[in-house]
């Protein structure tokens, strides 16, 4: 077969990769706003105090903002599959589309016709009916955010598919078996969570920030106080659920585990260290300097003390077999294609299994066509396709790291801002309002990270052992992928401008003035006059 340029992999990769991280620089803060509005509103049904209502209105206008740059960035991102990975689309469409389908019909119509609801019916329906509107956008939202991780999930860990060799696409053998594969639950659950840490310091820093100003001190006090609370569970669930999504990796992904500890060889339990920093060199399949801590690989990764956890070098050396069957497989499909002869569909399914690494291996052969490869060149390309197995190291690595580390940071200044918040001192540490106001972007940079992680860490594949990254792509020219690339970090470069711009006018405005306790459960300490002019 006829391998696409490798360039034009190279470059639709890139674009894909910039437009999600785009995109998903917005979906974090639009899955977590959502609940924090319902928590504050229905704080207003319940309490009657009109200043919960103020804070669910003022965040609900920023939400707004991240909604519809948020929309307008997933749609483009949509279209990348069938123009940039047709390959792909033609192979998994059937697997990855209907996910897509149903979190369009299902999900996001609901959560964007009650968006409208929520901003425009404040003084038109009663205030239960209002907060079931503002729950069910929060729901739709995270349906969205469900039905994408369905589809994503359904690349990493492939169940409920099967290939059909007459029509060569993955097909559905089982829809409940990928709605529920264990692989897109953990995922939904934690990068939703994730959400919910990164809308919680995205409220706290710019109420540190009126905090700051002497401005809306009510008002910014109890969004601080609510987020911070909000944003201690959150991390707390995002750092338990990730280590859930990580025994998820460590059964069904080993080489994605492996390159996230950076294990080059199998560990040796139970002292094996768990790597704190290392620099990892994939070309030389070696780390040229370790910090570990002792006796917690093991414990963290299988939950046991005894397990030894499979290294870069053992994973590739056991890849050597499925390479062979799956030059089999591949050179039996050629073959029943073009006669239709049983035997080599019996050929074709004792070695199915291996389908994926007979097309890994297809780089390689002679005129890269497996079906053509001699008996004397057998061994040597098999020897050059093994390392293709390993995902980049270093990236993996790194990426992971960043993360947790992030993560750990934000459990420390949750912690601390509740604490400060719930002692009512928020006014005398300066520093740590500062700290909370610097660091809003940080939450967006962790789930960045993370996706890094889980996408790096899938690499060679488009569908885990099934089909190669090299083969999915379109055969576009390079000349194309060029200014398709530039148009679209164009685009999406505007649409960033367009949310920082409008993001900081409204942050900066804050609420109207209302500083004036609006009931008497309001606390005397909070009470002071805004230096915001009464508009009213």
């Amino acid at each position: 077969m006829d391998l696409i340029n490798p360039t034009v992999v190279d470059l639709s990769r890139f674009q894909f990769a910039l437009t999600a991280l785009y995109h998903f620089m917005f979906v974090p803060l639009t899955l977590g706003l959502t609940f924090m509005l319902a928590a504050m509103e229905t704080v207003y049904v319940v309490t009657g105090r009109k200043i919960y209502k103020e804070m669910a209105q003022f965040w609900g206008k920023l939400f707004g903002i991240n909604f519809a740059i948020g929309v307008a960035t997933g749609i483009t991102m949509e279209f990348e599959f069938g123009t940039n990975w047709s390959m792909y689309s033609r192979f998994f469409g059937d697997m990855f589309g209907t996910p897509l389908a149903i979190e369009g019909l299902m999900a996001f119509f609901m959560e964007s016709t009650f968006v409208g609801l929520m901003f425009f019916g404040w003084d038109r329906l009663s205030k239960p009916a209002h907060l079931a509107v503002t729950y069910l956008v929060a729901l739709g939202s995270n349906l969205s955010a469900l039905w994408i991780l369905v589809a994503n999930a359904s690349m990493n860990v492939p169940e409920g598919a099967y290939f059909d060799p007459e029509t060569m696409r993955m097909q559905f053998d089982s829809f409940v078996h990928v709605v529920f594969n264990p692989d897109a639950q953990s995922k939904f659950v934690h990068t939703s969570v994730a959400g919910y840490v990164s809308a919680a310091l995205f409220v706290m820093g710019i109420s540190a920030f009126y905090i700051l100003r002497g401005q809306h001190k009510q008002f910014a006090a109890r969004s601080f106080r609510m987020a911070a609370l909000f944003g201690i569970i959150s991390t707390v669930a995002v750092i338990t659920l990730g280590d859930v999504l990580g025994r998820m990796d460590y059964e069904k992904q080993p080489t994605k585990i492996a390159a996230i500890e950076g294990l080059w060889h199998t560990s040796k339990p139970p002292y094996e260290p768990w790597i704190l920093a290392a620099l990892p060199d994939d070309a030389k399949q070696e780390n040229h300097f370790e910090i570990g801590v002792p006796f917690v690989l093991t414990p963290l990764i299988a939950h046991d003390f005894n397990t030894p956890i499979t290294g870069l070098h053992e994973l590739e050396d056991a890849a050597e077999p499925r390479i062979r069957s799956g030059i089999e497989a591949v050179s039996a499909l050629r073959r029943y294609g073009e006669t239709h002869q049983q035997a080599d569909l019996d050929i074709f399914h004792a070695h199915e299994n291996d389908m994926g690494y007979g097309f890994l291996a297809t780089r390689h052969a002679p005129g890269q066509d497996v079906t053509a490869i001699p008996a004397a060149a057998l061994d040597q390309v098999v020897q050059e396709t093994k390392p293709d197995i390993l995902p980049n190291v270093f990236v993996t690595f790194w990426a992971f790291r960043l993360m947790v580390f992030l993560a750990l940071y934000f459990f420390a200044l949750f912690a601390i801002s509740s604490y400060v918040s719930l002692k009512n001192k928020l006014e005398r540490n300066k520093l740590l309002l500062r700290l909370c106001m610097w660091s809003i972007p940080l939450p967006i940079l962790a789930t960045e990270f993370g996706w890094i992680t889980a996408e790096a860490g899938r690499q060679p594949w488009t569908v885990f052992n099934k089909l190669p990254t090299f083969m999915s792509a379109s055969t576009h020219s390079v000349s194309y992928m060029l200014f398709s690339l530039a148009g679209f970090a164009v685009l999406y470069s505007i649409f960033i401008v367009a949310e920082l711009y409008l993001m900081f006018k409204f942050a900066r405005l804050g609420p109207e003035a209302h500083d004036t306790p609006h009931d008497s459960a309001a606390p005397m300490h909070l009470h002071a006059v805004s230096s915001a002019p009464a508009a009213h």
